[in-house]
């Protein structure tokens, strides 16, 4: 893949003084071969050489090859080491932690359609013994890396805040994604009240490198089709209203959640306040190449209520000083020229 451009790479290195409350540190890390992972770990290569922060991160993977070969550069780092292994079964007794993210969640829309309960299963068990392994081993900060999906439509006005109610529990909520992320909140909530340092995130919508551009992500499809010289395909008649921020940013803003000792015990939104609808962002790709590609429509949705999912970060910024720097036009740019590698 190509290198992260320079002022990505300055985003995700910070400063030392944001980065000192993990010097010294062994991080476990599940979850980390997907999108979020990937900046995740991008983002701790560059801080700890950086920093020199002598900190060390265990990558959990249940197919370290593919990760190595996807990302060479990340996983020969000497500070980066495989785990390879399944988050429910993978023994661990071998593994010290001063800190835990977990983020081991399957996005596979087909599964949650098609083999919901095992989804269910994979994200309620990981999160379960993640949250146990931090306990047994004293683990000073732990980060569960959740989803704003959470919560219960519609999105009130200004964006879902964290105390925004919660959707149900399963089987009445029919998407084993949404219920499996209430339910380990729920599992980390108690291992907070038992005494573990727990910070709960909760990401929306991102843009960036590293995004695939062929799942069921919005705009990473609308980066394809641009990138192909082929016109920005939008199904259904696109009122539904998105945010995005830069993927940068969502690496630096989850690493401050698990270095900052003033997030423990709390939960925080990670996203953008920026709300466009999903044909104004079709647009925003479209003329972020050259030249640029047209917009089809296909208007086949049926509006009804509406299609809101926009976060509230006021908490983020008042109590961590966590701030959106790239606006949307910026993070497109970016991501084409990332993929489009050296000119």
């Amino acid at each position: 893949m190509p290198a992260l451009l320079p002022e990505d790479l300055a985003l995700l290195v910070g400063s030392r003084q944001q980065w000192d409350p993990l010097r010294g540190a062994r991080v476990l890390l599940t979850g980390g071969t997907g999108f979020v992972g990937r900046w995740l770990v991008s983002a701790f290569v560059h801080a700890n050489r950086e920093h020199r922060l002598d900190a060390r991160l265990e990558l959990l993977t249940r197919d370290p090859g593919t990760f190595t070969q996807a990302c060479p550069e990340l996983a020969d780092d000497d500070a980066v080491a495989l785990v390879q292994g399944d988050v429910r079964t993978v023994d661990l007794a071998g593994v010290q932690c001063t800190h835990v993210i977990h983020g081991a969640t399957p996005s596979d829309a087909r599964m949650n359609e098609e083999r919901s309960e095992e989804m269910l299963e994979i994200i309620e068990t990981g999160t379960r013994r993640m949250l146990d392994l931090g306990s047994r081993r004293g683990a000073q900060r732990f980060l569960l890396v959740s989803s704003g999906a959470v919560y219960l439509p519609p999105a009130p006005t200004g964006g879902y805040a964290e105390d925004s109610p919660i959707g149900p529990a399963w089987p009445e909520e029919p998407s084993a994604y949404h219920a499996g992320k209430r339910a380990s909140e729920a599992l980390t909530l108690a291992a907070s009240d038992a005494g573990l340092p727990v910070t709960i995130a909760r990401p929306f919508a991102f843009v960036g490198p590293y995004l695939p551009l062929d799942r069921h992500f919005a705009i990473g499809n609308f980066i394809g089709d641009a990138l192909s010289g082929r016109p920005v395909r939008v199904e259904g008649d696109g009122s539904p209203v998105r945010s995005y921020l830069y993927a940068a940013e969502m690496a630096a803003w989850l690493w401050a959640m698990l270095a900052d000792e003033h997030a423990a015990g709390r939960l925080y939104n990670v996203g953008s306040e920026d709300a466009v609808t999903i044909a104004e962002a079709a647009r925003v790709v479209a003329a972020a190449v050259e030249p640029a590609v047209g917009v089809s429509i296909t208007r086949t949705g049926t509006r009804g209520a509406a299609d809101v999912y926009v976060p509230s970060t006021q908490k983020a910024r008042r109590e961590l000083g966590l701030r959106q720097t790239v606006g949307l036009v910026e993070a497109v740019r970016r991501t084409v020229v990332w993929h489009r590698g050296p000119s």
